[in-house]
């Protein structure tokens, strides 16, 4: 009778077992005030698998399938991290009117995560205790990042305590603390240097520095994870200034050379991390930074790129990085405007090339609907600019996706729709023209580019 017992107890266990090792993980919840129709959920930058709304705003994942780990859910236009186990049955409510603030998880998973949105919402009220401390000598400004660590090391022990986790969510909390506190003694040289109006940087000790010995360049579970590869650029940067004494004035923490700081930050990650696409992503940060920002002649864009190519040739985003390099050598003073096409208020496409050569002196200018108050303020300019030189024709592009919400703008603000055009493809327009921050203007005449990267702030002397 004990051995049938026995056996009955196995086989159930067994059973038990293997129906927890086989168990879909369900991710479901409720959305109020949905702002779209679906929610797509992405390990690192694939999308795993996407849901529609009910009737109910309510959506429902169930994932036969799944590696455990960090991933995120995109509810148009914001997104937030989640982290899955295997067998999870978490559920989340959300309001998107305050989409982090109202986020709340409950059921099998749901320590981890409101573990993981407690110490981000944190993180964004300690930031501005943060920026109090950027004054302080180096050894207070890292006792009080120290403690600030602590504090949330602490909570993380009282709920290891409480609730078992996971060795793997476990190291992900622990990876959240450390990163979101490492960051501001990366950016504390400069932000001690600019707040106290110092002309240099503030000597650091060592000390200052020690858990970068501790840092992983390779762990692949974070390398979509905003605070590591936040403080991995950061981190990159100062490794490279610090290197840069030579070629770079840095008592006066400026960059004389832009070519060779960014080649050596290539350089810099090319021996140090080894994982791919934590590299490629890096190499891609620092390509699109130096194309999009720097604007340098075009002999030293090439070497860059050649760099880049040389220690990069595989990179993911070669084909993205390539295109840049290409349309900035395209806005080079000198070159006709490119052949890109622009929509007029009757519903004409034309080129942007013909609407340049309809007077001598014009000024392109951007602008989107989403941002009502730049919109207000960069049309004021180009009027206060139209009064001082008469001879320039000022023409708005608007950067929208919706041809109604475009033109009720302008109708709105009692505009004519005399040199306003609307972007046909967004996308193709932003990389063509280089379109980097929509302060940007760019300066023609007779079609040819005079200047391609003027801020339309900066016109009048």
């Amino acid at each position: 009778m004990n051995r049938y017992l026995l056996c009955l107890f196995f086989v159930s266990f067994t059973a038990c077992n293997l129906e927890q090792k086989n168990a879909p993980t369900i991710f479901a919840g409720e959305i109020v005030n949905p702002t779209s129709e679906t929610v797509i959920l992405y390990k690192d930058d694939i999308a795993v698998d996407s849901a529609y709304l009910d009737m109910h705003n309510r959506f429902s994942f169930n994932l036969d399938e799944l590696e455990a780990g960090l991933y995120n859910f995109h509810h148009s236009p914001q997104y937030q991290y989640v982290y899955l186990s295997k067998g999870d049955s978490l559920l989340l409510r959300l309001n998107t009117i305050y989409f982090d603030e109202s986020l709340v998880f409950s059921g099998k998973g749901e320590e981890i995560n409101n573990f993981l949105i407690e110490v981000f919402l944190n993180s964004e009220e300690e930031d501005k205790l943060v920026e109090t401390y950027y004054t302080l000598e180096p050894e207070e400004f890292s006792h009080k990042i120290d403690s600030l660590r602590q504090m949330k090391v602490n909570l993380l022990g009282e709920l290891q305590t409480e609730s078992k986790l996971s060795p793997q969510s476990l190291a992900m909390a622990n990876a959240t603390i450390n990163y979101t506190s490492y960051i501001n003694k990366e950016k504390y040289p400069f932000k001690n240097s600019k707040k106290s109006k110092k002309s240099t940087l503030e000597k650091i000790n060592d000390d200052f520095y020690e858990y970068r010995k501790d840092l992983d360049f390779d762990d692949k579970e974070l390398t979509y994870f905003t605070p590591y590869y936040d403080f991995m650029k950061r981190y990159f940067d100062n490794l490279a200034f610090a290197g840069c004494a030579t070629d770079c004035d840095e008592e006066n923490k400026t960059i004389k050379n832009q070519l060779h700081f960014n080649s050596h930050k290539l350089v810099l990650i090319d021996s140090i991390v080894k994982e791919k696409k934590l590299r490629d992503n890096l190499f891609r940060n620092v390509a699109i930074t130096y194309f999009l920002k720097v604007h340098d002649n075009v002999e030293n864009n090439k070497i860059f790129f050649d760099e880049f190519q040389k220690l990069s040739g595989n990179n993911m985003h070669i084909k993205e990085i390539h295109n840049l390099y290409e349309s900035v050598l395209k806005m080079q003073p000198n070159h006709e405007l490119p052949d890109v096409k622009v929509l007029d208020s009757l519903g004409n496409q034309v080129s942007i090339k013909e609407i340049a050569l309809q007077n001598e002196n014009v000024v392109f200018y951007f602008w989107t609907p989403k941002n009502n108050r730049h919109f207000k303020n960069i049309t004021n300019q180009a009027k206060l600019l139209a009064t001082q030189y008469p001879d320039i024709s000022f023409v708005a592009i608007s950067l929208s996706s919706d041809e109604e919400s475009w033109k009720n703008t302008i109708k709105e603000s009692n505009q004519t729709f005399k040199n306003e055009y609307k972007a046909v493809h967004i996308d193709s327009l932003r990389n063509t023209l280089i379109i980097d921050g929509l302060n940007k203007a760019i300066l023609t005449k007779n079609g040819v580019i005079v200047d391609a990267y003027r801020d339309i702030y900066t016109l009048i002397k």
